[in-house]
C-alpha cells in the first residue's frame, strides 16, 4: 500500500469548519464564489496574487489597448477582459494572450496531450480503467499518478522514485509542490502509524449545511427498513432539480462512504419525477451522516495480502418491477477497494 503521497499545482482548500454562517464574506473559512467575497480576505488576496504571478512569468498575456475590429476572447489572436482586481481602476487595457489559457475551448485537450506524451517518454502506463490514472513499475518501485485537469497526485512506497518524477515533470512543466496531499479533489488525507485513511468530513458537512439541516437530530440507520419506496406514493417534489442535485451531491460521498451507497443509488432511481417519500428519504441520509461526518476509508500499513469477497441480494424487493437488488464488496487484505449496489436487470 502506498505510503508516500504528495499533490502539486494550485488546490486551495478551507479548513473544516463547525460554523453555521454560510456567507463567505463574514466567515473566511467558507470558500468563496465571486470576487467580491474573496477581496475581503488576506489569505485569498495572496492565493489570487500568487495565481495571477504565475501566469505573468509564464508571459500568458500582454496588456494592450483593444483594436477597434477586435472583441474580447475569440480565435486566432484572442483578446480577453482582465481578471477583476487586476487592473487598477480606470485602466482600459484588455489582455491579448501569448499562450494557451485554461477555460479556453481548444486548451484542454492541447494540454492533455502535452503532459500525456510527457509521461508515456518516462515510461508510465495509461490505465484502461480510469484514463487519468498512470502507473509505473521499475525493479520494486512503483508510482501511481493521478491527473486531475492540472492537479497532480503521486503515491509511492519510495521516496527517490517520487523525487525522480518531480524532477522530469519540473524539466517540462513549472510545478508548485504543495508537500504531503492533505485535501485533494474534496477528499481529506490523513495518515498515523495505522495507515492512510480518506473521507470527505468538509463535503459532508458542506452538504448538510446547505440543506438546512445543522441543527436536526441525527440517524442511527441511512434508510428506514420497514419503507418500501415506489415511484407511485406520496405527492410530487415542487422542485425537481434541488432533488437531483442533492442525490448527484450524495453520489459523489459514496466514494469514500459505502455504508450510504445503497440508499442514495436506490433514491437514484426516482430523479424523472421525485416525490415526498424520496425527499424526506434523503433527508433521513443526511441526518445519518451527521452522526459520524468524519467517517471514511482506512488503507492499513500492513496486512496479509488475501481476497476478501462478500455479496448479498434483496430479493424481488422494489415493488415497481419485483427485481433485486444485489452488492458486493472486495477486499484486499484489510483495505476495502471496490464495492457496488445495483438493481439487476431482469426478475430472478
Amino acid at each position: 500500500m502506498p505510503s508516500y503521497l504528495q499533490n502539486y499545482h494550485c488546490n486551495l482548500a478551507t479548513s473544516t469548519s463547525q460554523s453555521s454562517t454560510r456567507d463567505p464574506v463574514t466567515n473566511p473559512e467558507l470558500e468563496p464564489s465571486f470576487y467580491h467575497q474573496a477581496v475581503q480576505h488576506a489569505h485569498w488576496r495572496a492565493a489570487m496574487f500568487a495565481e495571477l504571478s504565475a501566469l505573468e512569468m509564464n508571459d500568458t498575456w500582454a496588456l494592450t489597448t483593444l483594436p477597434p475590429h477586435k472583441t474580447p476572447i475569440g480565435y486566432e489572436e484572442v483578446y480577453m477582459k482582465p481578471p477583476p482586481g487586476y487592473l487598477s481602476k480606470g485602466d482600459k487595457r484588455v489582455c491579448k494572450l501569448q499562450r494557451s489559457l485554461y477555460g479556453l475551448k481548444q486548451v484542454s485537450r492541447q494540454w492533455n496531450s502535452k503532459f500525456i506524451s510527457v509521461l508515456f517518454n518516462m515510461g508510465f502506463s495509461q490505465s484502461k480503467a480510469n484514463y487519468s490514472l498512470f502507473t509505473k513499475k521499475e525493479g520494486n518501485s512503483f508510482v501511481a499518478l493521478l491527473l486531475y485537469i492540472d492537479d497532480i497526485l503521486l503515491a509511492s512506497s519510495d521516496i527517490d522514485s517520487i523525487e525522480i518524477v518531480k524532477k522530469s515533470l519540473s524539466a517540462e512543466f513549472k510545478l508548485k509542490d504543495l508537500g504531503l496531499a492533505k485535501f485533494f479533489f474534496s477528499m481529506e488525507i490523513a495518515r498515523s502509524k495505522k495507515g492512510i485513511s480518506l473521507s470527505q468530513r468538509k463535503y459532508a458537512l458542506e452538504l448538510i449545511s446547505d440543506s438546512g439541516l445543522l441543527a436536526a437530530k441525527s440517524a442511527l440507520f441511512p434508510t428506514d427498513t420497514h419503507v418500501k419506496l415506489s415511484k407511485d406514493d406520496g405527492e410530487l417534489v415542487d422542485d425537481v432539480l434541488a432533488y437531483r442535485m442533492l442525490i448527484g451531491k450524495l453520489l459523489y460521498l459514496t466514494h469514500t462512504r459505502p455504508d450510504i451507497t445503497f440508499a442514495v443509488h436506490h433514491l437514484s432511481q426516482f430523479l424523472d419525477s421525485p416525490r415526498m417519500p424520496h425527499l424526506q428519504a434523503a433527508m433521513r441520509i443526511l441526518r445519518y451522516l451527521k452522526s459520524a461526518l468524519g467517517q471514511g476509508l482506512l488503507f492499513p500499513t500492513s496486512s496479509k495480502v488475501h481476497i476478501k469477497t462478500f455479496s448479498d441480494s434483496d430479493w424481488a424487493s422494489c415493488p415497481d418491477t419485483r427485481r433485486s437488488i444485489s452488492g458486493y464488496c472486495i477486499f484486499i487484505g484489510n483495505s476495502l477497494v471496490p464495492w457496488k449496489s445495483k438493481k439487476q436487470h431482469t426478475i430472478s
